[in-house]
């Protein structure tokens, strides 16, 4: 399993270090270093062998967080660890940067300590750990930090003295060494600070403490009981990203959406939430059953028209129930507090292709080019869609580009080699075109222009597989609220993939 974890900054300073296994020495350290952060050529792949042994790393703004092992691991499980990582952290303090892991490089070792386990990752839901490991993490500049709010630093300054804790902040050593001269000590107020300044441990209670141990080892750890909101709300989001490859003659090469429900849950106690989309199998059942009263209601959101859709693969949060899944195809949950994502899905049937790129070129002897690309909107007028850009390849030997365009702003990048067009929003079924004479230098290159294609980004206010949220319900038999009294948001985001259309 992992063999120790390493947070590095741009220059490969290392900021967190943490080694589990006896196999992970100080030298691997300076190889991911040399290898990777300081290579002379860019390090595309995100795993990376060095005399045997293996680096997985993720990379953050300025910030590398680097997994190390010499055992034959599973790739995916370490990814999915380090991402999860990332995500803990940017829930207790925020954005990823070399300055909020220094300031909170006490808080970080904590979780490192909870999350793995002898390089075995554990629990790593936020809500879990919130209620064992209650500090706050420091955002923003210039702050220090209240160890009066910490419950680590108080166990430790107040059974050890202020000297293991000052020391650690000196040395950057991680407080966990500390704990075996803690374990020996009474608990007994410090001679270096002051009772004013930090509060003996309180003790929990047999309630506290039962709470906190079936977070930890009972059914449902990814939620806590006892959370009240004044107003309970319900926010979903639907996001897809569509990929394509097509031919110049407009056929699709190669076409699929991946998609994933993301939901924000403010609901008090413990509620179950009963979620249902327009999944083909579903209608199918329905249409031979009879249809269900959910069916009878109206759709939430603005979805596309379609009446179902072939999900041909999904993979969901641990809090859905995969046996009412397997047999009704209900997707029913205890939903954690706060942001989560419920569900990601791909399918490959009847996508909506929200643009056409039309390209034509043309070689003008071999000094010049004539370029016209022509997109059109394939989507319901009503709709605008935003952040367009069309990227139109240009040869290397590119001397001068002048640009036509009907609608945007269009310009030529020779650093990209590359024209970029720019379209702020437009609406559904419209078209709009751009022309451009490329002048080109004299070669002795006989290999002819590769062509490459020709790349789109855009973001539509729909679903482009078709998918719509049918139903959402909220039931909790315990307080009293129902499910007309709980406020529910739904929004759908198409953003391109891979959009691309060979010239």
């Amino acid at each position: 399993m992992i063999g120790g974890l390493f947070i590095y900054n741009h220059k490969g300073e290392v900021l967190i270090s943490r080694v589990y296994r006896d196999d992970i020495g100080r030298n691997a350290v300076d190889a991911f270093r040399v290898n990777v952060i300081h290579a002379r050529q860019q390090v595309r792949s995100p795993v990376t062998n060095i005399a045997r042994t293996s680096f997985f790393h993720v990379k953050r703004s300025n910030i590398w967080l680097a997994a190390v092992t010499k055992q034959n691991v599973n790739a995916a499980m370490v990814f999915e660890f380090l991402y999860k990582m990332c995500d803990v952290m940017t829930a207790y303090f925020g954005k990823i940067s070399e300055e909020n892991i220094k300031n909170n490089f006490v808080l970080i070792y904590e979780l490192l300590d909870e999350i793995l386990d002898f390089g075995y990752p554990q629990n790593s839901e936020t809500g879990a750990l919130k209620t064992f490991i209650t500090q706050q993490g420091i955002k923003g500049q210039h702050q220090v930090i209240n160890i009066t709010h910490c419950s680590s630093v108080r166990f430790i300054v107040s059974a050890c003295g202020a000297v293991p804790y000052l020391l650690s902040a000196l040395l950057m050593i991680p407080l966990h060494t500390f704990f075996l001269f803690s374990a020996f000590s009474a608990y007994q107020p410090s001679p270096f600070v002051s009772s004013d300044t930090v509060s003996l441990p309180v003790p929990q209670t047999k309630e506290e403490q039962s709470q906190i141990t079936s977070q930890v080892t009972g059914q449902i750890g990814w939620r806590r009981e006892g959370i009240k909101y004044r107003r309970n709300e319900l926010f979903l989001d639907v996001l897809e990203s569509v990929n394509l490859l097509m031919s110049p003659q407009g056929q699709v090469l190669s076409a699929h959406v991946s998609g994933r429900v993301v939901m924000k849950s403010y609901l008090s106690g413990m509620p179950e939430c009963k979620f249902g989309m327009n999944d083909k199998i579903v209608i199918d059942k329905q249409g031979k059953g009879g249809a269900s009263d959910e069916a009878g209601k109206s759709d939430l959101g603005g979805g596309s028209g379609k009446q179902s859709i072939a999900i041909d693969d999904c993979t969901f949060h641990q809090c859905v129930r995969l046996s009412k899944f397997d047999s009704e195809r209900s997707i029913s949950f205890i939903p954690p507090d706060g942001e989560y994502e419920l569900m990601r899905y791909r399918t490959t049937k009847d996508i909506i292709l929200p643009f056409r790129v039309i390209p034509l070129v043309r070689e003008v002897g071999r000094t010049k080019l004539e370029v016209k690309v022509v997109i059109k909107s394939n989507f319901k007028p009503s709709l605008l869609a935003q952040k367009i850009e069309v990227r139109i390849p240009t040869p290397l030997n590119t001397s001068g580009v002048q640009v036509i365009c009907m609608k945007g702003k269009a310009k030529y990048k020779a650093s990209e080699n590359a024209i970029v067009w720019k379209i702020k929003r437009m609406a559904g079924m419209k078209e709009s075109q751009i022309s451009a004479e490329i002048e080109l230098l004299p070669t002795n290159d006989k290999k002819k222009w590769a062509r490459p294609p020709i790349s789109m980004n855009f973001e539509v206010p729909f679903a482009p597989s078709g998918l719509k949220v049918r139903y959402l319900k909220v039931f909790e038999s315990k307080l009293n609220y129902s499910d007309h009294d709980v406020i529910k948001w739904v929004r759908y985001i198409g953003r391109s993939g891979i959009y691309e259309t060979r010239c």
